[in-house]
């Protein structure tokens, strides 16, 4: 059995997982690709700060709170669909924006669910 063979598929099924690293939506400095996608950046940089953020401030976590953490993840949503299905093209700065956003939502909402658990 070639065990090279199987470690690259599956290390090439494992990154495409985490991001689909299209060039044409990778940001690129000189001619170096960013590692993953715009949105995917964003994400990751709005999921990083909000951590950091939670870990250094006290957060209280009201059900207005989760709601707005539910509506931070929605335009990424929107866009990510809207682009799929070929209603829209959408742009480098937009998936960052929209993943950044939704980065921070993801924290709080996944944090806020934590709390509940461990509240009750």
């Amino acid at each position: 059995m070639n065990y090279r063979f199987l470690h690259e598929h599956f290390k090439d099924l494992f990154i495409m997982f985490i991001c689909h690293r299209l060039p044409e939506r990778t940001f690129k400095i000189k001619e170096y690709y960013f590692p993953v996608c715009s949105r995917c950046t964003g994400l990751y940089i709005g999921v990083f700060s909000c951590f950091m953020y939670i870990i250094f401030f006290y957060v209280d976590y009201t059900f207005n709170f989760v709601l707005i953490s539910l509506l931070l993840i929605i335009p990424t949503f929107i866009d990510g669909i809207t682009q799929f299905f070929g209603l829209h093209e959408s742009n480098n700065i937009l998936r960052f924006s929209t993943g950044l956003i939704a980065g921070m939502g993801l924290v709080i909402l996944i944090n806020s669910i934590r709390w509940i658990i461990i509240m009750n």
